[in-house]
């Protein structure tokens, strides 16, 4: 089993920074491949980023790869998700998931196994 508690979250003006951070704990934790979603009100849930477990190979939403910036330290079992210049439309809840099969970074809710409460950003504009 692999729990997963996000924070980091909050509101913030357009144009603005947050961090957001998913502590991991459990036996195979620093193992996994870890992933950032998101869930607007009314949308589906839609992939962010997501990160191997050596932290060596990442892959990301076409659309952020310019704005958002996926890290971990595995010393602290803990994975960030750096979003810059926010819009309003990255208003979302954002998750952090585990994914335990010793693949590549993937983009789809599928894959992952483990999930968080999910922390709320709000983007004023």
């Amino acid at each position: 089993q692999v729990q997963l508690v996000e924070s980091g979250g909050g509101t913030v003006q357009a144009g603005g920074s947050l961090r957001l951070s998913c502590a991991a704990s459990g036996r195979s934790s620093s193992k996994c491949v870890m992933g950032w979603f998101r869930q607007a009100p009314g949308k589906d849930r839609e992939f962010v980023a997501a990160i191997s477990w050596s932290g060596g190979s990442t892959l990301y939403a076409n659309t952020l790869k310019d704005r958002f910036s996926i890290s971990r330290v595995n010393d602290k079992n803990t994975v960030y998700l750096q979003m810059n210049s926010l819009k309003p439309e990255d208003t979302a809840i954002y998750y952090c998931a585990a994914d335990r099969s010793a693949t590549p970074p993937r983009g789809n809710t599928r894959s992952y196994d483990y999930w968080g409460q999910g922390t709320q950003v709000t983007v004023s504009s």
